[in-house]
Order: structure tokens, then C-alpha cells, then sequence
């Protein structure tokens, strides 16, 4: 059994795309669980606010890719969860010079952010339960053929 979930990319006007830099060598792009009930689309808006601090009028979705799967490390989770089946959404800023504010995030689940280009992107900066997905995702969102530094 997959939990639903979403993830956003979001992107400034140079290509650049946001990357959760809190945590040391991990990546991780705003993402959550859909509720029961709610859409895709309605649960993208909600992590987006509780986790960055953008409300709609910030960003517009441009494209949307997926389900994605893949398995949890060890196993099922404590809600009987084996693991994530993600739908990915690509948006960009409205206005180009939009700041992320994380002290207007809800959930306050991101302490720090940086920019970087899509081919700046490192394979090793993941559990290996997600790697395929994320070249999945950079292929179908960027057409970029992600390597693992083993690979290059």
C-alpha cells in the first residue's frame, strides 16, 4: 500500500529550483501526504504553505508529472504504509524576485533553502529508495539524465 503524496518543484525565472538545504548531504523538495478527501492539487497548496510559506498567488503550475513509487527503507510504516506513490508538480515564482520567507511557513519543517540549476544536482545527496524516482522526475520535468557519482 503507497501513501498519496505531492511534491513542488518550484522555479525561479533563471531556471534555478528550490532545494531544502537544512540538513547536510539529503534533498528533499516541499512534499506531504494527501489527505483523505482532498485532491492533489488542494494538498500541493497546503504543503507549499506549511513548508515554504507561499500562498497560491505566489507561484503558478506549469506541469504536472507522475505517480512515482517507491519503497520505504525497512519496510512499513507505523500507518501500515510500504510506501509513496508521489505526483510532482513544476511551478514558477509569479513575481521573479519573490523571496521564500520560511518564518511564514506553518509547519516550520524547513529551516534553511538554496538555489541551484537542475543540472547541479546529485544523486548522492538522496537515500537510495528515492534515486530512481528523482531521475524519473528530472528526466521528465528537465530532460536531464541524473548520474550517481559511481556512474560519471
Amino acid at each position: 500500500m503507497y501513501r498519496p503524496n505531492v511534491a513542488f518543484i518550484l522555479r525561479r525565472s533563471d531556471g534555478r529550483i528550490l532545494e531544502r538545504s537544512d540538513f547536510p548531504g539529503s534533498w528533499q523538495f516541499p512534499q506531504g501526504g494527501v489527505k483523505a478527501g482532498e485532491s492533489a492539487i488542494d494538498a500541493l497548496h497546503r504543503e507549499v504553505r506549511e513548508e515554504i510559506g507561499l500562498r497560491r498567488r505566489h507561484y503558478a503550475v506549469v506541469e504536472t508529472h507522475g505517480p512515482y513509487r517507491y519503497l520505504f527503507a525497512g519496510g512499513p510504516n507505523k500507518k501500515g504504509f510500504h510506501g509513496q506513490e508521489q505526483t510532482y508538480f513544476l511551478g514558477d515564482l509569479v513575481q521573479p524576485d519573490q523571496e521564500i520567507r520560511l518564518e511564514d511557513a506553518e509547519a516550520g519543517e524547513f529551516r534553511d533553502t538554496r538555489w541551484i540549476f537542475p543540472s547541479e544536482f546529485d544523486l548522492a545527496w538522496l537515500p537510495p529508495m528515492k534515486a530512481e524516482v528523482y531521475r524519473e522526475v528530472f528526466r521528465d520535468f528537465f530532460g536531464e539524465a541524473l548520474m550517481a557519482p559511481s556512474e560519471r
